[in-house]
């Protein structure tokens, strides 16, 4: 595993949980290392897996490379894997992720305490066109389109092939009951916000996020600062029962 893969909680701070990211269409490890290094920097114990070839054997892989993830940071600590776990996915990602917890069970190696899930996409949504249009698509956050090209393992055009039907209708259908953030931007060309909108109130336990202004790779638009902190409030509210450790009581906002 690469450096860009991993990202570990600074020296003599207590690790808080651990946090997995499964990159969408196209993305690498090296997509999120940003976004894995500010997870890390509040004391979360990061991994990035590598996204599996799309096809039948989909889930199967992803389940595998979840497990290994999870075996893999446990062996680290004495007291095995911190927690709480947490699933982060974004687009392909996000609906595979929505996928296994609408058909696996918590004895699963892999099963976590919470989930994000990030641009799920709709049915039949692609983007085409040149890079510089997919690029639009994706994010309008100068650094973050400059990593994206720099990156010669990123592949392009990935986002003008759909996700497959079966896959979305099972993410979609899911009622898994660990508490769930999903994620969207109101500027995401590809996603379905009235399926999104219908699947967070179908889950036991969701809370739906719009982020204004954002495109399709909202864990990396120009609102990455306030989507970060965002999960960071998420993953501090799951360590204490899903209650919030500030209540805004008055404001002149």
């Amino acid at each position: 595993m690469t450096q860009n893969g991993d990202h570990h909680a600074p020296g003599g701070l207590k690790t808080r949980g651990t946090v997995i990211v499964v990159p969408g269409r196209g993305e690498t490890r090296a997509t999120y290392a940003r976004f894995g290094s500010r997870l890390a920097h509040d004391a979360y114990r990061v991994r990035v897996v590598d996204l599996p070839a799309a096809g039948p054997a989909f889930l199967d892989a992803l389940a595998r490379r979840l497990s290994e993830a999870v075996a893999g940071i446990a062996a680290e600590y004495p007291d095995g894997l911190p927690r709480p776990l947490v699933l982060v996915g974004a687009d392909l990602g996000a609906a595979g992720l929505a996928a296994l917890l609408a058909t696996a069970a918590p004895p699963a190696v892999w099963w976590p305490q919470a989930a994000v899930l990030a641009g799920l996409p709709g049915h039949g949504s692609r983007a085409g066109g040149r890079w510089e249009e997919e690029l639009d698509v994706r994010t309008h956050c100068p650094t973050h389109r400059g990593v994206l090209t720099g990156d010669a393992s990123v592949e392009r055009g990935a986002l003008a092939g759909p996700v497959p039907g079966d896959l979305l209708d099972t993410a979609y259908a899911s009622t898994a009951g660990i508490p769930q953030l999903l994620l969207v931007g109101d500027a995401d060309p590809l996603a379905d916000r009235d399926a999104i909108a219908r699947a967070a109130r179908t889950l036991p336990r969701a809370r739906l996020a719009v982020v204004r202004g954002a495109h399709h790779d909202v864990l990396n638009d120009l609102q990455h600062r306030s989507v970060a902190a965002e999960i960071v409030t998420f993953l501090e509210a799951l360590r204490n029962e899903l209650v919030s450790p500030v209540t805004v009581e008055s404001s002149t906002w």
